[in-house]
């Protein structure tokens, strides 16, 4: 069990990790440069364990101790009341759950690219919303990783790693750089890369051949403005989701399930089973 402190103030100079969790210039501002992210909620929590990361420290529901007595003993669990959360982190704590991380180094580009077989890539996905979304779905239909171009939010952000439910963590990722041109790392890897677009002159990806889909690299673009004419120009085939009732497209992260699946729908089911 970690030691228990039992925090009164929320000017407590031990919650500073915690202060003003919802000004998101503020913390994507200072939790990258501090090797830091917040986690919230118990799954999550222990899900960042699991994956290797290392606690800071622990800010919890005082009601919610015990529950949390196998917790590593590598760093303090800050207790307190409901109102003392609340007005430390600047939200209501729902949860009752907070903690502080160490991050992992950025993975290489290309040493993602090596281990994988299915790749996602977003280009200027800047909604941490939208990130977490996509990373979930990532996690649980066949994505082996994400890239992101170096505009994109971070997926480690507090709302993105808590709308992925913890899959951030189970998908490796890393920036591709220089933004367009990376796009020239991913083909010498050996991958198709594939531009979803709705133009409806695009592919539709229920075509896309077997030798297309057998190395894909999907590129998805923000919500409204799509992908750039030059993420557009790098690809090798522009691919679209076919579209009824008039409907021209898909919010970046239903868009990104409705591809992912679509890849791989041929997949081995009982490998899927056994991941």
């Amino acid at each position: 069990m970690p030691d228990v402190h039992l925090v009164t103030d929320p000017d407590d100079e031990r919650l500073g990790d915690y202060r003003a969790l919802t000004d998101v210039e503020l913390r994507t501002r200072w939790e990258p440069p501090h090797g830091l992210f917040i986690a919230e909620g118990e799954l999550v929590l222990r899900r960042a364990l699991r994956a290797g990361y290392a606690p800071r420290s622990y800010l919890v529901d005082a009601k919610r101790v015990d529950q949390l007595g196998d917790l590593p003993a590598t760093a303090p669990v800050y207790a307190a009341a409901p109102d003392v959360l609340e007005r430390a982190a600047g939200f209501h704590v729902h949860r009752g759950v907070l903690a502080s991380f160490h991050r992992l180094p950025l993975r290489d580009a290309d040493d993602v690219l090596a281990a994988a077989r299915r790749v996602a890539i977003l280009e200027d996905v800047n909604n941490h919303t939208n990130i977490g979304a996509v990373f979930r779905g990532a996690a649980a239909l066949g994505i082996d990783a994400v890239l992101l171009s170096p505009s994109c939010a971070d997926p480690l952000y507090r709302r993105s790693v808590r709308v992925s439910m913890g899959e951030v963590f189970a998908v490796p990722y890393a920036r591709l750089e220089p933004w367009p041109d990376g796009l020239e790392r991913v083909r010498a890897a050996g991958f198709t890369v594939l531009a979803l677009t709705p133009d409806p002159q695009a592919v539709p990806l229920q075509r896309l051949t077997a030798a297309q889909r057998a190395r894909a690299a999907l590129v998805l673009g923000a919500e409204g403005p799509g992908l750039s004419r030059h993420a557009l120009a790098g690809s090798d085939v522009r691919v679209r989701i076919p579209m009824r009732r008039g409907v021209d497209s898909l919010n970046v992260a239903a868009a990104a399930a409705v591809a992912f699946w679509e890849l791989g729908r041929d997949d081995d089911l009982d490998d899927a089973a056994r991941d």
